[in-house]
């Protein structure tokens, strides 16, 4: 399986292909390009990680599986809408459980540590609940951040207020709307605030 690691710093980058060269199940490449699997490294989950993993995946055609130190339940879904499958936590990046999860992404397979897909199933569970219990509503609803988002861009405040309020950067607040108009097919940010009224969110 040809596999190439991506990460922030070379010392990370150093220590995941020094586990990986090992194993026959690996060839080690130097990009991503499709046919690949991308095994991003990160201590965090940040913007710049969350647009390296969108960049491999729909850019660059490639499967991607992470390795995170931390991931914040929040960020969760924002991993699996970037399109990985298969998540590692740092602390458990054995060469064997790393050729694992390349393999699962490589067949497009989830594989998340235990905690991990506990938190997936309840949000999942929390979103088709919401939509359920909607007459007509979406497959899948707004999570707690688009709504909070969409209120308040029903309330008037730009691209930069809303940051402001909720804390985040004015990319994160534009990521976010793009997310919910492209995957409810929603025009503009005022079908947004129309749907959110109409489905009952705010």
């Amino acid at each position: 399986m040809p596999v190439a690691v991506v990460a922030a710093d070379p010392i990370s980058k150093e220590g995941a292909v020094s586990q990986l060269r090992r194993r026959p199940e690996v060839e080690l490449r130097e990009e991503s390009a499709p046919g690949t699997v991308a095994l991003v490294v990160e201590n965090a989950l940040d913007e710049n990680a969350v647009g390296r993993l969108r960049r491999i995946v729909r850019g660059e055609g490639a499967r991607a599986a992470l390795v995170v130190g931390t991931l914040q339940e929040r960020e969760l879904l924002d991993v699996v809408e970037c399109g990985v499958g298969a998540i590692v936590w740092r602390h458990e990046a054995t060469a064997r459980r790393l050729v694992t999860a390349v393999l699962a992404a490589s067949r497009g397979d989830g594989d998340l540590p235990a905690d991990l897909l506990g938190s997936l199933l309840s949000q999942v569970g929390t979103l088709h609940r919401g939509a359920v219990g909607q007459q007509g509503g979406p497959s899948l609803g707004l999570t707690p951040r688009e709504v909070d988002v969409v209120r308040l861009i029903a309330e008037g405040l730009d691209t930069g207020e809303i940051a402001g309020k909720l804390s985040y950067s004015e990319r994160t607040v534009k990521n976010v709307i793009h997310g919910v108009t492209t995957r409810l097919h929603l025009r503009n940010r005022a079908h947004a605030v129309a749907f959110a009224l109409r489905e009952g969110y705010i």
